[in-house]
């Protein structure tokens, strides 16, 4: 059974019967199944359909699933609802890519060999899609790996995170309240990690879409089947530069919302701030009035800002981190706890270069601000680790904008906005270490797709 917590308080909220080896076969041979009988595919236009419905389903329980999300994945109740307006749209979005689903010609004639001869090319769905899924947003990180899946055509199996199953499982409800046939979405809950390396790793699996630690996605991406695609999404330690030339009244609010968002557990949560040496203390002293504002504490109140930690261990491990920091010389501006799964927000002046909170991924209600003098330097530290995932640079210099943008690495670059900006429809990658192929909906269905190409000979 797995037990399943309130991140705030840890109250119970549930046992959950897990599956074991014969569960998993069953859930593996179903799925090939259906996707082995080509007579038997879902039309587009069914799941045409059961997107539309099941958008109507969610919109009728937003609140439900928003206090869903705050409880078991600790998210404040206002961001919980706008996750749940997001995945509503993440919904929508999926079958609006079906209406421009297509292949595209292919030139014939450009040599003799080649006369006579038309070519183009259709999707086909890629075969069934494995989905291990993440806690920090628990409907909509579902929402991007099924709604691709439903409108790709594959037959999905997805893992949600065990500390956030809930969200989950009640999303496979409403997709098959919404008319989803038998089999062509599961869930799959394993006993344990040898399963979830077993479900993964199958044969039978053609994508595996995969959310959370570095650690274990790239170990599974070399445990893969041979002809098994995958996409691998990871975190970073997210950048910001403060040009000299920078609005403050521009920069803390992005920055405290980019920072300390569901207490900075988002894979692209601004982590190390590099600001000019003429807006340094500036910056510091605002920033730090505006942190200190933040309402911190139960998430399913309405008026709270920064919640818990998914686990007590994660409190622990953030506190040690911030506590390395400060005896080798940093600042706290803030922190401390305010529960055994609650920290407050903190930001750290001046850590070392080589401390944890500056190479690692924090995963926590911590912010760093370094000082910088020559762009070129800030540049250089920004791209110095084996992360890249999203950055951000501040000014009102265009020159800068650009030189920044066009140096940055990462996936994408956001110019006087934090890095934790994101719609779901939007190219969303990781370099390096912090993942490999493309996310967002659209992009993802188009990696859960075939490409066939046909040649007609006249």
């Amino acid at each position: 059974m797995l037990d399943v917590f309130q991140a705030y308080d840890r109250a119970h909220m549930t046992s959950i019967e897990t599956d074991g080896a014969e569960a998993l076969e069953a859930k593996l041979a179903i799925a090939y199944r259906l996707f082995r009988d080509r007579g038997g595919w879902l039309k587009p236009h069914q799941r045409i359909a059961v997107l539309h419905k099941l958008a109507e389903l969610m919109t009728t329980r937003r609140d439900e699933l928003a206090l869903l999300i705050a409880r078991e994945g600790g998210k404040p109740l206002t961001d919980a609802l706008i996750e749940t307006d997001r995945a509503i749209d993440g919904i929508q979005n999926s079958a609006e890519v079906m209406r421009t689903r297509a292949g595209v010609e292919i030139p014939m004639g450009l040599t003799p060999a080649s006369d006579g001869r038309r070519a183009w090319t259709i999707l086909e769905p890629i075969g069934v899609v494995a989905a291990i899924s993440a806690f920090n947003h628990p409907l909509n990180l579902c929402v991007h790996q099924l709604g691709p899946a439903i409108a790709a055509g594959c037959p999905i199996i997805i893992k949600p995170a065990p500390t956030t199953p809930l969200s989950c499982l009640r999303l496979v409800e409403l997709i098959h309240e919404a008319g989803m046939p038998e089999g062509w979405v599961q869930t799959f809950l394993p006993a344990d990690n040898y399963l979830a390396e077993a479900f993964a790793t199958d044969q039978r699996i053609a994508f595996l879409s995969f959310i959370g630690s570095a650690k274990v996605g790239w170990h599974l991406r070399s445990r893969l089947a041979p002809g098994t695609r995958c996409a691998l999404e990871h975190g970073g330690a997210a950048p910001v530069i403060v040009d000299r030339d920078a609005d403050l009244d521009r920069v803390i609010e992005p920055l405290v919302k980019g920072g300390y968002y569901h207490a900075g557990q988002v894979c692209v949560s601004v982590q190390r701030i590099f600001v000019h040496g003429a807006l340094k203390d500036a910056l510091v002293d605002r920033l730090a009035q505006r942190v200190a504002k933040l309402r911190v504490g139960d998430p399913t109140r309405p008026e709270t800002e920064v919640g818990p930690l998914i686990l007590p261990r994660e409190t622990d491990r953030v506190s040690s981190w911030v506590e390395q920091a400060i005896r080798a010389g940093a600042r706290q501006i803030g922190g401390g706890r305010h529960s055994a799964t609650t920290l407050k927000p903190c930001v750290l002046v001046d850590p070392l270069e080589e401390a944890k909170v500056s190479t690692l991924e924090i995963f926590g209600p911590v912010t760093c601000i370094y000082g910088y003098s020559l762009l070129d330097d800030a540049i250089a530290r920004a791209n110095s680790l084996p992360f890249a995932f999203q950055s951000s640079v501040f000014t009102s210099n265009i020159d800068v904008a650009f030189e920044a943008a066009e140096r940055l690495d990462g996936g994408a670059v956001l110019i006087n906005d934090h890095t934790a900006f994101r719609t779901d429809w939007m190219p969303f990658a990781g370099w390096r270490q912090s993942g490999y192929n493309v996310g967002g909906i659209p992009h993802t269905a188009r990696e859960m797709s075939a490409e066939k190409m046909l040649v007609v000979k006249r």
